[in-house]
């Protein structure tokens, strides 16, 4: 942490006492979170740390326990186990942990994101109007990806959103929204949608060590036109081209919900030789991304890997394993913010790109009532961490140096 930084923090007053409150669905991520917190907090010294404005500002541990408890119908309640009385919580949660199951007349059922969500409630409900403000981390936002009308449709984005806003949430956090204009739904309350750009750029640079950096060896792609505005701030910030791919439907069907995908048609400049990322906010079930990936190769692409926020794969990884054992896909980068098997750390072809830092980077920012703007806006560490690189470019053995204090 830097002095100006620790400067900052000590002679603003915190909100309240920092209370963190993660749900078992992303207990593990939270555990990270809370490890950097209960760091920084221990090494930082201020002559305030006295008084009674910085009480319980130095703990071993942030960490509010909670319980849900089920009975044997499926029903449930949410209690928290210590005082939570003019605190500043962060509740976190997970709503795509599916590993997650309970019994229900004896039977076992896996937790859907409904599950998690009314979870999330009962927690928020058991703090009875105590806590000094509530905030809300949502990395994968309950249904966004239902985020618009096209006939007789629910909204339940929306609708989630204002009901956190009734029950008190007065800060949400989210990352990568599928559409963050649903935020429309509570325009008096905060809302950000957080980028993981600089930290797909870090975790890149330090796995993969022979990258050229420029317009005539590396591109960056949307795999559809509704992740254009992603790829063109990627671009811009390395200073590369960019293109995209367009999905073309057969709309006199429905498959799974959906108008089924004819081709991907391509709109951009020549990818012949050069290394190629994909850019997009989730892998569902991975067939467009890896349809993509093929399409690419086709073109005589170099290699090609795809950052995606939120890893889902929905149909398992089998199809991954064969496109990488195919020379299709080079590497597949997603973020712990949801739920990761096992199975999906040990492959070859993944990267795991690890969020915890940052958060609690905002979590602390927040708690002292500092504005997130220039944590929000990473590229001038981008710039920094693409100069290291290629300034070490040339030898294989040599460690990249550069300690940035933010993520």
């Amino acid at each position: 942490m830097s002095d100006s930084r620790t400067s900052q923090f000590i002679e603003r007053i915190p909100v309240g006492p920092l209370a963190l409150m993660p749900l078992k669905s992303i207990e593990p991520l939270g555990r990270k979170v809370n490890e950097y917190l209960v760091s920084w907090r221990t090494k930082r010294e201020s002559e305030h740390k006295e008084t009674i404005a910085f009480s319980g500002y130095q703990k071993s541990d942030f960490i509010v326990p909670t319980r849900i408890s089920r009975f044997g119908t499926g029903e449930a309640k949410g209690e928290i186990l210590e005082t939570v009385r003019g605190v500043d919580i962060y509740f976190m949660v997970d709503v795509m942990n599916y590993s997650m199951t309970y019994s229900i007349f004896g039977n076992i059922n896996h937790m859907s994101p409904d599950d998690h969500y009314a979870d999330l409630k009962r927690l928020i409900a058991a703090t009875t109007g105590k806590a000094k403000r509530i905030n809300v981390i949502m990395p994968f936002m309950y249904e966004s990806r239902q985020h618009k009308r096209s006939g007789r449709e629910s909204l339940d984005c929306a609708i989630m959103l204002q009901e956190l806003h009734e029950m008190g949430v007065e800060n949400f956090l989210t990352f990568d929204a599928h559409d963050p204009r649903v935020m429309n739904a509570i325009p008096r309350d905060s809302f950000d949608n957080v980028s993981c750009t600089y930290q797909f750029v870090k975790a890149l640079l330090l796995n993969v060590r022979d990258l050229d950096i420029d317009k005539d060896h590396m591109m960056i792609i949307s795999p559809d036109e509704g992740g254009m505005n992603r790829a063109i701030y990627f671009a811009n910030v390395l200073g590369i081209d960019m293109g995209m791919f367009y999905k073309r439907r057969d709309y006199t069907q429905v498959v799974n919900g959906r108008n089924p995908i004819v081709a991907h048609e391509f709109l951009g400049s020549d990818v012949e030789g050069k290394d190629v990322i994909i850019i997009d906010d989730m892998i569902s079930s991975g067939e467009s991304l890896i349809d993509t990936a093929k399409a690419l190769k086709d073109r005589k692409a170099k290699r090609v890997y795809a950052c995606c926020t939120f890893g889902l794969f929905t149909n398992g990884l089998n199809k991954f394993d064969e496109a990488y054992a195919a020379g299709i896909l080079s590497g597949v980068l997603t973020t712990n913010l949801i739920y990761q098997p096992e199975e999906l750390l040990k492959r070859e072809w993944y990267i795991n790109v690890d969020m915890s830092k940052y958060i609690a980077l905002l979590i602390d920012n927040m708690n002292h009532d500092i504005s997130i703007s220039s944590i929000l806006d990473p590229v001038g560490r981008i710039n920094a961490r693409v100069a290291e690189y290629k300034k070490h470019r040339a030898s294989e053995t040599e460690q990249f140096t550069i300690e940035l204090d933010d993520m």
